[in-house]
């Protein structure tokens, strides 16, 4: 059963490799995010992707992020997060890609525990991407509770786009 508003986010563990300003090119050793430890007491929005660098995600879904992040920030987002089933470089590689720096952080699912938790996996095999991908969606979550959750019905990016997630902060 997929998670819904008013749940409590559940505990899981991401990784991702953090942003180091003084060698921003640097390939850095990847660290642990918990995330009740991480996402406790404040506002976060978390946007998923099935693949970083594939089309939707790549030319709609994180431009969209990046366009709007200084407005996401401004109506109290303390945390802007992306995750995907990918590694934790893939995710570091592609958020250099946009020069993201920190202002997104770029986090891994790669084993698929927070995406089955949420009850938000699919299954990529047919499309040769590996039996665990994250659905599309986003989520806003204040110190936990789940207060918004949009999770794309097709392919493309609406209810889990930057613009319908402003709308909701």
């Amino acid at each position: 059963m997929a998670i819904k508003v008013g749940d409590v986010f559940p505990d899981a563990v991401l990784s991702y490799v953090p942003y180091d300003p003084s060698n921003p090119d640097a390939c850095g050793l990847p660290q642990v995010l918990k995330t009740h430890e991480a996402f406790k007491g404040k506002k976060v929005v978390l946007f998923a992707v099935p693949g970083a660098f594939t089309p939707t995600c790549s030319e709609q879904h994180m431009p969209g992020y990046i366009k709007h992040i200084d407005e996401l920030k401004q109506k109290g987002a303390d945390i802007v997060a992306c995750v995907a089933s990918n590694d934790q470089f893939v995710m570091d590689a592609w958020g250099k890609s946009y020069k993201v720096k920190d202002d997104i952080m770029m986090l891994s699912d790669a084993n698929g525990e927070l995406g089955s938790a949420l009850g938000l996996v699919n299954d990529g095999t047919a499309k040769r991407m590996g039996p665990i991908r994250l659905a599309r969606f986003a989520i806003i979550l204040d110190d936990l509770k789940v207060v918004y959750l949009g999770v794309e019905p097709a392919r493309g990016v609406t209810v889990s786009g930057a613009e319908a997630v402003l709308a909701k902060l």
